[in-house]
């Protein structure tokens, strides 16, 4: 890289014809180092600095270095533009979570989103929250014939802003892969047919066995 500050003295340079190559080798060394002398001596200090330094590690507001799950991080997600698959994905996080810490919460979001790239499950968020099917609803809030209007503002804050960080790509490890999950105290007949991969709060989650050839 240095050297291309000092692309003049190196076009006047010539190869030599000689049939002894180490002679040649030499001259041309001697010659290249003194023109990369001369680049470097006319290089300001201020951007010689520029040229050494490494490069400065820079993360992406989806980083998974930034992703405390704090208040803090919550009000430093930028606003997202508006979607559909945006506001039902938010839905579900406050419907179904929002009495949760915010870890509890994006682990919500992080189902959802399992769902979406599971092949077993719909291809749209706002599909995953909406799916019905063997006389229920996979996310209870869609049928249970309360009203979804959102009345507290800064529950549905939070959950927007969950719901942006993790459609823009936010790393998705707090759940392991879970598909599924449902409250402590709630009885089930089906988590016993799945492998658990962690407890957030009041929630339990759980994803399909894992099959090997070895099963």
């Amino acid at each position: 890289m240095l050297l291309a500050l000092g692309h003049a003295a190196h076009a006047d340079m010539t190869v030599s014809q000689s049939n002894d190559a180490t002679a040649a080798l030499g001259v041309n060394l001697v010659a290249l180092f003194g023109q990369e002398k001369d680049a470097i001596g006319a290089v300001d200090a201020g951007h010689f600095t520029e040229i050494v330094a490494p490069p400065v590690e820079t993360r992406s507001s989806k980083g998974a270095a930034a992703m405390t799950f704090d208040a803090a991080w919550v009000q430093a997600i930028p606003d997202a533009k508006p979607s559909a698959q945006l506001d039902c994905l938010a839905r579900a996080i406050y419907f179904e979570a929002r009495g949760e810490p915010i870890k509890g919460q994006a682990a919500v979001a992080e189902v959802v989103l399992n769902r979406v790239d599971s092949p077993q499950f719909p291809k749209t968020v706002c599909s995953v929250v909406n799916q019905s099917g063997a006389g229920g609803c996979q996310f209870s809030f869609t049928c249970d014939g309360y009203s979804d209007a959102i009345a507290d503002k800064s529950a549905w804050f939070v959950a927007k802003k969950i719901a942006a960080v993790y459609m823009e790509g936010a790393p998705r490890g707090l759940t392991k892969g879970a598909t599924y999950f449902h409250t402590t105290g709630a009885r089930t007949g089906w988590s016993g047919r799945f492998d658990l991969t962690a407890r957030i709060g009041q929630h339990l989650f759980y994803r399909q066995p894992i099959v090997t050839a070895m099963n």
